[in-house]
């Protein structure tokens, strides 16, 4: 509530939404997955739960007290400092190339419309060919103008956009967003 302009959850997410969002990590090999503003961590252990021995989980946090709570509070997560609109750059200098799952916890209707393309560009040059892409929007505000024109930047930067059912075990209920091959590299 202190930073509605950063924080855009009113709750973390629930068990039922992170396993929802979680179903694109890759459970054999040795997959790369990167969360996007990982907030208190509620879609890690989701995440952490699927990915196999030898995968390799990266956080990306921009607020320097998410940073630190998230370091001591899910320890085993890899978590970088940085804006998502630098994706590609902050994985380089992890010395990732690409990676096979990005899931969002990105309050993405409060962006502006650049920041949503911006970060949209990044997610579609990092992800490896049969890689994914998924985020959530709240129900309540699918019909508000910022989470339309995210759901049409959506559209236009991946072939393939699949939405979830609505998933009510969630405060406030919300739907997913599965993204696959990007129309930009």
């Amino acid at each position: 509530m202190r930073k509605p302009g950063l924080v855009g959850a009113v709750a973390p997410s629930s068990p039922a939404l992170a396993r929802e969002m979680a179903a694109v990590v890759p459970t054999t090999g040795s997959p790369v997955v990167v969360e996007l503003g990982p907030g208190t961590g509620a879609l890690s252990g989701a995440i952490a739960r699927r990915l196999p021995t030898g995968g390799r989980h990266v956080a990306i946090e921009l607020d320097g007290g998410m940073v630190e709570y998230l370091r001591s509070a899910v320890p085993w997560l890899e978590v970088i400092q940085g804006d998502a609109a630098n994706l590609g750059e902050l994985l380089a200098d992890a010395g990732i190339e690409s990676v096979d799952a990005v899931v969002s916890g990105l309050p993405w209707s409060i962006f502006p419309g650049r920041l949503q393309k911006d970060i949209l560009e990044q997610v579609g040059r990092v992800l490896a060919p049969g890689g994914a892409f998924t985020t959530f929007a709240y129900v309540h505000a699918l019909g508000m103008t910022g989470a339309r024109l995210f759901r049409r930047r959506l559209d236009i930067a991946f072939d393939e956009v699949v939405t979830s059912r609505t998933v009510w075990r969630n405060l406030p209920p919300a739907r997913s967003y599965v993204c696959r091959r990007p129309t930009t590299r």
